[in-house]
């Protein structure tokens, strides 16, 4: 059985892991570049490369337990993939255990985010993306890549970061007041107090890769220039789970570049770093 990270197997069973991590595989409605599908085997072949002492927290956060899933591969349709990654959140959420999801483009996000709406009424999901993702309906689909965060505008307090490409049909969904655009944000940290008051207690947090600017994060199927840097967002993330209850989080786009592992190395890194704030900041 391979493990998350290669960790040994009395922290990767199902029962005394407090962290479950479900891939949803799914590419279908990708519309430049491909290769999202083949994120979750570059992400884990990376973190068993990757030490496991975080020195910023001083933990080992492996040995809360990470359970490994088995892929959701439905891929009739983009509603029926939805639709099982909703059904299956809604289980995942009976557990009581800390929920990880890893693409996968970014529509695997509508139906994690559903069940989430349903079961925390007024959740904030914050997401970090490059694109608004607004959309009501792409190419015939409201379960696109480019409307994964539709449904969210609608149904939960929706805070937006390193947002710097949208069409003009999106605007009507954008609330300016919660959307932090790359321009703006870029090479400071004043925004993010402003950011995190715009948040509820409770947090889902959706992290596309293109949210990084193509120098450390080239492997996306729609990289935008301008985008943010690996220590800022930390310090945004970080910010984020010292002041808030964080449900959960997901992380997609990883489509990987052959012959280049630097950006499968940092989802990998971004992925612990998350799990050692979550389990340095939860007492709170």
């Amino acid at each position: 059985m391979r493990t998350y990270a290669g960790i040994e197997k009395k922290y990767a069973g199902y029962q005394k892991a407090a962290v479950l991590l479900q891939s949803i595989p799914y590419d279908g409605t990708s519309t430049w570049g491909k290769g999202a599908d083949a994120g979750f085997d570059a992400f884990l072949e990376a973190s068993e490369n990757m030490e496991l002492y975080d020195i910023e927290t001083d933990s080992e956060v492996y040995k809360q337990g990470v359970h490994i899933l088995p892929p959701i591969l439905e891929s009739a349709s983009p509603e029926a993939m939805c639709q099982r990654v909703y059904e299956q959140t809604r289980e995942l959420l009976k557990t009581g255990k800390f929920l990880t999801f890893f693409g996968g483009e970014h529509s695997v996000s509508i139906g994690v985010i559903r069940a989430l709406c349903e079961a925390h009424p007024g959740i904030t999901i914050v997401q970090l993306d490059a694109h608004a993702d607004l959309r009501e309906s792409y190419l015939g689909s409201p379960c696109n890549h480019a409307c994964a965060m539709h449904e969210a505008s609608r149904h939960a307090n929706l805070v937006q970061v390193g947002i710097r490409s949208m069409d003009v049909s999106e605007k009507q969904y954008l609330d300016k007041n919660k959307c932090f655009f790359a321009q703006d944000i870029a090479g400071s940290a004043d925004w993010i107090p402003d950011a995190l008051a715009r948040m509820g207690d409770t947090v889902y947090i959706t992290i596309d890769l293109d949210v990084f600017d193509p120098a450390v994060m080239p492997a996306t199927g729609t990289p935008e220039p301008g985008g943010l840097t690996w220590y800022p967002v930390l310090k945004f993330l970080k910010e984020i789970f010292k002041e808030k209850r964080v449900q959960g989080f997901d992380i997609v786009e990883l489509a990987p570049v052959k012959g280049n592992k630097a950006p499968e190395f940092l989802v990998a890194k971004l992925y612990y770093k998350l799990l050692s704030y979550q389990f340095k900041f939860r007492e709170k």
